[in-house]
């Protein structure tokens, strides 16, 4: 065909560029492979990724001595999967990570559906009563204290309003929540937690985790079966600390929740200096008094209200399950 195409023959020098390249190619990426560790990191780089989630160090002083670290959610297994939400109809909002989630996917749990419509998770009436008793008060006023914090809808509640917090919890799952939240609300720098139960005494103890339902987790065996009898319990030992050995006594505590599960007398007993501090400097007290799980605890309220007597808390009201208790 006179007007068809007709390729070229390329010269041999031609060939002989591209097969060089070609040979060059590869080598050149195995040699920036190979040195690559040694090169200065670009300005979108980070020489060393785990610093941005390394919390910052924590204004809160703790006692000397002390026999238990701080909990270092840095270099805690992330946890997986992930529900996390903002939390509707606070003043000073918050994010929390949900630790149960149900039966999935034949009985989710109900933030779990409120999230994929896309709403806000149901506001914990722990989280509205710590920041109405903490309306008022400056951060620089004091420390919140959270007892039994599980995944930190008490702790977080003051952290957003800007106070330092110092929580504890034994149960690694809500831990692993806790430090969800530590990063989600920014709050590195305001919220230390143990991973420990609060008691009279500093020692190891057989706690009773819930299946299902960490949050009614308990010491007391009868305590973690008392309401979600069918679900599995597991016995797994736990450190135990007195707050008076955390807390320093120049450090002023505004506010101190409690919520074990029945072990209630026996985290109050093992704060007994702080809270025989005087009119004006004691903090103000909330606890669980649910007379069945002190019962199961070998405690009751009334074992409780006369200890808060004699350290001087001659004003406590009832709050459905919770007692509020001051010094007038």
């Amino acid at each position: 065909m006179a007007n068809a195409w007709k390729r070229e023959k390329s010269s041999p020098l031609l060939l002989s560029l591209r097969g060089l390249l070609l040979l060059l190619l590869p080598l050149s990426l195995l040699i920036v492979l190979l040195l690559r560790p040694f090169l200065p990191p670009t300005p979108h780089q980070n020489p060393n990724p785990s610093s941005t989630l390394r919390p910052q160090t924590l204004t809160i002083p703790l006692s000397p001595g002390l026999p238990l670290r701080p909990f270092e959610c840095s270099t805690c297994p992330q946890a997986s999967p992930v529900f996390a939400a903002r939390v509707e109809g606070l003043r000073h909002p918050f994010l929390y990570s949900l630790a149960d989630f149900g039966s999935l996917p034949d009985k989710p749990h109900k933030n779990i559906a409120r999230m994929l419509k896309g709403k806000p998770f149901r506001r914990p009436d722990i989280s509205a009563t710590i920041q109405d008793i903490l309306d008022g008060s400056k951060p620089a006023d004091g420390i919140v204290v959270d007892i039994g914090a599980n995944v930190g809808m008490a702790a977080f509640a003051a952290a957003a309003m800007g106070f330092r917090v110092v929580a504890f919890e034994p149960v690694f799952e809500n831990l692993q929540r806790i430090c969800d939240g530590v990063f989600l609300n920014r709050v590195w720098d305001r919220v230390m937690v143990f991973e420990a139960a609060a008691s009279d005494r500093i020692g190891n103890i057989t706690f009773h985790k819930v299946v299902g339902r960490l949050d009614n987790s308990a010491i007391s065996e009868i305590g973690a079966k008392l309401v979600f009898k069918s679900n599995e319990e597991i016995p797994v030992e736990v450190r135990t600390i007195p707050l008076d050995e955390v807390i320093l006594e120049s450090e002023r505590v505004l506010l101190i929740k409690i919520d074990v599960q029945g072990w209630e007398y026996h985290v109050i007993q093992g704060a007994k200096k702080l809270l025989s501090r005087k009119k004006g400097e004691a903090p103000y007290l909330i606890y669980e008094e649910d007379e069945r799980l002190l019962r199961a605890s070998n405690s009751s309220a009334k074992k409780i209200r006369d200890f808060l007597r004699s350290v001087g808390y001659n004003n406590c009201t009832q709050h459905g399950t919770d007692a509020h208790c001051t010094k007038m």
